[in-house]
């Protein structure tokens, strides 16, 4: 018969069984129900923001909570209207100067074949020219601008949801796990929803200064992607340079922008987001990266979005049982295995 040292001995390998298994399952749940579960996920931070917002103008400026909701939703609309109007006028303004673009293209393969020949480098000028032409350039202009437009605009089962998380009763005496989740959850967002202003609003006043054509859609981008930890600020950074060289070649308009946005994006990431975040989420570095590559296999682009609050949600809850105790740590960084 088993002995007692023998179940003891099998019980943590019954149980990483029954986590892998977990796991896997929950793994295919979320691909196959993205369509209507990415929605209620996005509807509830943003519950979870407009509850803590509302919460705050009640007790500063005793405005009623459902009062404070409304508010909160309403400059939630505004904001994705606003924004679906400048990445249009952003398109259909860089859409317009196709021709002057097409021709900057062909000078700089002109200069680069020059500077080729002159150094005795042979490039063969019809096969160059040939491939350049094939560069689908406008197609993915529209083609991102589509796509951001479509998840701005996609709001029909987001509010649904909104509308019937607003309307539960929720009880007075939240259980801890769930009042935990709420305060830091919400206090990340909030923060990072600013930061992420102030990026966009300093890069769309650097890309208007040197008179970049989709500075509102590009400023739109930053907001959006400094949402992804380490890798969107990076992206937003590297992104005007493209159109600022199809407007004006290799010159300083490049560099200014480069500098400049370089300069932005270290301030507000390494210095303010840090102050104000401290720890942040208490996800080790590697495991942030993990789960951006995670969700964004999982949900996409809106997946690496949200990996990082969906990642401190999965800790909290694995936080509350000793089993499991052991992973929150791993995701924390603490390595304590017991």
């Amino acid at each position: 018969m088993p002995t007692k040292n023998t179940h003891d001995n099998v019980a943590p390998i019954n149980n990483i069984c029954l986590m892998i298994l977990a796991a896997t399952a929950a793994t295919i749940i979320l691909v196959y129900t993205k369509v209507m579960l990415m929605p209620f996920v996005i509807a509830l931070f943003i519950s979870m923001v407009a509850s803590t917002l509302a919460e705050t103008m009640k007790h500063i400026w005793k405005v009623p909570y459902v009062l404070g909701l409304v508010i909160t939703f309403a400059a939630f609309l505004a904001v994705i209207t606003l924004s679906v109007l400048f990445i249009s006028s952003s398109i259909e303004s860089f859409i317009a100067g196709a021709d002057i673009y097409s021709e900057r293209v062909s000078d700089t393969i002109d200069w680069f074949l020059f500077s080729a020949q002159k150094y005795g480098i042979n490039v063969n000028a019809e096969f160059v020219a040939e491939n350049v032409s094939k560069l689908p350039v406008f197609n993915v202009v529209k083609s991102v601008g589509g796509t951001l437009v479509s998840i701005l605009t996609n709001l029909m089962l987001i509010t649904l949801f909104l509308i019937f998380i607003f309307m539960g009763k929720a009880a007075e005496d939240k259980p801890s796990l769930v009042g935990n989740i709420q305060r830091q959850i919400s206090f990340y967002l909030i923060v990072k929803i600013f930061v992420s202003l102030l990026a966009a609003g300093f890069t769309w006043i650097v890309l208007i200064f040197v008179k970049t054509e989709l500075a509102s859609m590009l400023a739109v981008l930053t907001f959006v992607l400094n949402f992804i930890p380490n890798i969107g600020p990076f992206i937003s950074t590297l992104l005007p340079m493209p159109v600022l060289f199809l407007q004006y070649g290799f010159d300083w308009h490049i560099l200014l922008t480069l500098i400049l946005l370089t300069a932005i994006h270290f301030v507000i990431g390494n210095v303010l987001e840090t102050k104000w975040l401290g720890k942040g989420m208490d996800l080790d570095p590697i495991v942030v990266i993990a789960s951006l590559l995670f969700w964004a296999i999982v949900w996409g682009i809106m997946g690496a979005l949200l990996a990082v609050p969906l990642t401190a949600i999965i800790k909290m809850a694995l936080e509350r049982n000793e089993t499991t105790k052991p992973l929150a740590d791993l995701l924390a960084g603490k390595y304590a295995f017991k």
